[in-house]
């Protein structure tokens, strides 16, 4: 039988941001014990004084629980239920202490006060004018939030997507959903396109309708993008929509018409002399502008001449290798010599085979002539190692082309080139479609262009394998390193990364007295693996190594799921590697002062980027944030920014590409078969500066480093330069032919 109870909430035990489940401890009028109550509670705070509807029930387990059904809140009637009610982090600008300071001076008039006489909150010590505005404001956005929820809610939308929409369009919220659900899946980071549809579906709008077909094949590119395409063959692409959407294949392929006519996407006929029915790739429009761009500026770049004088370039190389105290490798002196002579040129090589060399080198020499030269990397930390081992100032890529959010991009561009006579890019393998279209916009036609790269590494996180199709067009001249220099070989960390790419096994020397780099730990269960990493991570390295176990040790892992996935091994590495009873608990995570953190989104405004690592280092309550330190600087967090971080404990292999640590522990189990590759493998070992520990079997080592077949990505990057390019040459053949004549 449903009934009505009404109560103050003493404390929540338990709260899901997705679906706002909540269990909570009450205090019921007549009843000298807490009640647990049960249910859906989105945005309630201890304090709130609330009206439930539901039943009692009696759990085997945990008692007598009450099992909400419908609620409504009351503004809280007692000093001591105001007081609980503001300090418990609902409103910006208050926390416990100064809504102490606030029911003191106010008593039972304080929400009045903050409601409808704002200035006399001035009357309390700490609160001047840019507070109370500040109080008002959150005052006056949780009132509108709170309608805007209860609508949210009721349509499917859990209380933290429902914020960032309030976010993002404010009063408007209600009125933009029900107009056009979908646009939330482009507008709002998180709310994908499954959330979108649950909404649409709730307030009427058709399964087959068009404007979800036309949602849903964006959203599928969108998906397919993420999983490094550039384009999708037109057939799967109509099979995986139909998948998703589960419509007829006619209002897909309507859809597809209708979205190609509006320029969302570009449909390129891929027949050249057999005709094949329906050979064609799909694109979104910034891909398909993104992989010809890069393409025709290639070309550009190397059509024009240089501008460096004439020299004996011999006399350069022997000059630089007196000024370095150096010996050049064959190999490397070649490189130099293209880096001279050739407009734009690709340096490839392993750990260890002198690519740092070759760039000083160069650097040295252009210098020499006086000329300008910047570098640059794709993340922070790539460009601070560039930095150190140049002794040359190195930017991230985005900071090189001034991105600004206000402008809403890349401030150098073709009509605003990079002021430079020598471009170098480190670290190219992980530069994805997009942004190598941006800087190639970027640099001047008359730069040298110099991208370096391990080709063997995963590639970028984002769409493309631009080095790769770089390289494999033949179009762009390559030298690639394969000779490990001598320094080099007394490291079993590089000798070993070299060996797993080449198909052999890792050679493991545990033997001496003399403190070895690289170790395997032969452990079968993953319950055993785990406690193995969390035994090393906590006392073994520490104590024999002397690394300390949060800053310098790193968790890498092929897989977000299982128990040595990364989110279980960043819940259990958290358990036992910080202590602090600092935390906040959001949308199921538990963020703890000392907590590494990872961001997973490019966030400008910030000017921190996907895969920057950084450390909790405050928990402001009464300014609902969150303070991080990346290397130094410190970016404040609002609450509802929280879902662009993670626990950084453990992260993916894929994640961690451009940035090397002291430490690197990595599982390798049979249960990670689906994600087991060499260059997956290879690149997480070689992220390990000064050791590498692999816990997991030798069987699933030896799959990993037996599968070379990375897992396709469809770009057509690598035609196009192959045409432009032999375009080129057929126009210089036709020059030369007309000379003769």
């Amino acid at each position: 039988m449903t009934i009505e109870i009404k109560g103050q909430l003493e404390r929540i035990t338990y709260h899901n941001e997705e679906n706002a489940f909540t269990i909570a401890k009450m205090r019921v009028g007549g009843r000298h014990d807490l009640v647990t109550v049960v249910g859906n509670l989105p945005s309630v705070s201890p304090g709130e004084v609330l009206k439930l509807k539901g039943e009692w029930h009696n759990h085997p387990k945990f008692g007598e629980q009450f099992k909400i059904t419908s609620y409504e809140s009351v503004v809280p009637a007692t000093v001591k239920g105001i007081e609980k009610y503001l300090g418990s982090g609902l409103i910006k600008g208050i926390g416990p202490v100064m809504a102490k300071r606030l029911v003191t001076k106010f008593g039972l008039e304080t929400l009045q006060v903050i409601e409808t006489d704002t200035k006399r909150m001035a009357e309390v010590d700490g609160i001047g004018d840019k507070r109370i505005e500040m109080i008002k404001k959150a005052w006056d956005d949780q009132k509108e939030i709170r309608e805007v929820m209860v609508w949210l809610q009721g349509n499917g939308v859990s209380p933290t997507y429902g914020a960032k929409i309030y976010k993002q369009y404010g009063k408007e919220s209600v009125q933009i959903v029900q107009q056009n659900p979908y646009r939330l899946a482009s507008d709002i980071f998180g709310v994908g396109f499954i959330t979108a549809d649950k909404i649409a579906k709730n307030i009427g709008i058709a399964k087959e309708s068009q404007v979800r077909a036309e949602a849903g094949i964006l959203y599928v590119l969108h998906q397919l993008s993420d999983d490094g395409h550039v384009y999708y063959p037109y057939e799967p692409l109509v099979e995986e929509c139909k998948k998703i959407l589960g419509v007829e294949r006619d209002i897909i392929v309507k859809a597809f018409g209708k979205i190609a006519t509006d320029k969302k996407i570009i449909i390129e006929d891929l027949n050249t002399e057999d005709f094949k029915e329906n050979n064609k790739a799909v694109y979104l429009v910034k891909f398909h502008v993104a992989e010809v761009g890069i393409a025709s500026r290639l070309k550009a770049l190397t059509v024009i001449p240089k501008t460096l004088r004439s020299f004996d370039r011999d006399k350069a190389i022997d000059w630089v290798q007196q000024e370095l105290k150096i010996q050049l490798a064959e190999n490397q002196k070649l490189a130099v010599r293209e880096a001279i002579e050739k407009k734009v040129m690709v340096v490839t090589g392993g750990p260890g085979t002198g690519k740092t060399t070759i760039i000083n080198s160069i650097i040295r020499i252009y210098k020499k002539l006086d000329k300008k030269v910047l570098l640059a990397a794709p993340t922070g930390r790539a460009a601070k190692r560039m930095s150190e081992a140049t002794g040359h100032q190195a930017k991230t890529i985005h900071r090189l082309l001034e991105f600004s959010p206000k402008e809403g991009g890349f401030k150098k561009n073709e009509d605003s080139p990079l002021e430079a006579d020598l471009v170098v890019i480190d670290e190219t393998s992980m530069v994805d479609t997009i942004l190598m279209y941006h800087l190639l916009k970027a640099v001047p036609k008359e730069a040298t262009l110099i991208l370096v790269g391990d080709i063997d590494q995963l590639p970028s996180v984002g769409a493309g394998n631009v080095l790769k199709d770089t390289i494999d067009s033949g179009a762009i001249p390559t030298v690639r390193l394969n000779e490990i220099f001598r320094q080099a070989k007394e490291s079993m960390i590089i000798v070993n990364a070299h060996r797993i790419n080449s198909g052999e096994m890792p050679l493991v020397v545990h033997h001496g007295s003399h403190p070895q780099d690289f170790y395997f730990f032969q452990m079968e269960e993953p319950e055993k693996a785990l406690e193995k990493i969390i035994e090393l991570a906590k006392d073994k390295i520490p104590q024999k190594f002397g690394f300390k176990p949060i800053d310098d040790i790193q968790v890498l892992t092929p897989m977000h799921r299982g128990v040595v996935g990364s989110a279980n091994l960043n819940t259990e590495l958290q358990k036992h590697l910080n202590a602090s009873q600092d935390e906040l608990v959001r949308g199921g995570m538990t963020l703890k002062v000392g907590d590494k953190v990872m961001q997973i989104r490019n966030n400008y405004d910030k000017e921190i980027f996907n895969g920057d690592i950084g450390k909790i280092t405050r928990i402001d309550r009464e300014q609902q944030e969150i303070i991080v330190n990346y290397d130094g600087r410190a970016v404040p967090y609002e609450y509802t920014e929280l879902d662009e971080i993670v626990h950084a404990y453990a992260v993916s292999v894929h994640k961690s590409q451009g940035s090397e640590y002291p430490v690197v522990v990595i599982p390798i189990l049979t249960q990670h078969y689906m994600l087991l590759q060499r260059n997956l493998i290879y690149t997480g070992i070689t992220r390990g500066k000064k050791l590498v520990v692999l816990v997991g079997t030798k069987k699933a080592l030896a799959i990993a480093i037996k599968n070379n077949k990375p897992q396709k990505r469809y770009t057509l990057l690598r035609e196009r330069l192959k045409e432009i390019m032999s375009l080129r040459v057929s126009k210089q053949e036709r020059d030369g032919n007309e000379q003769n004549r």
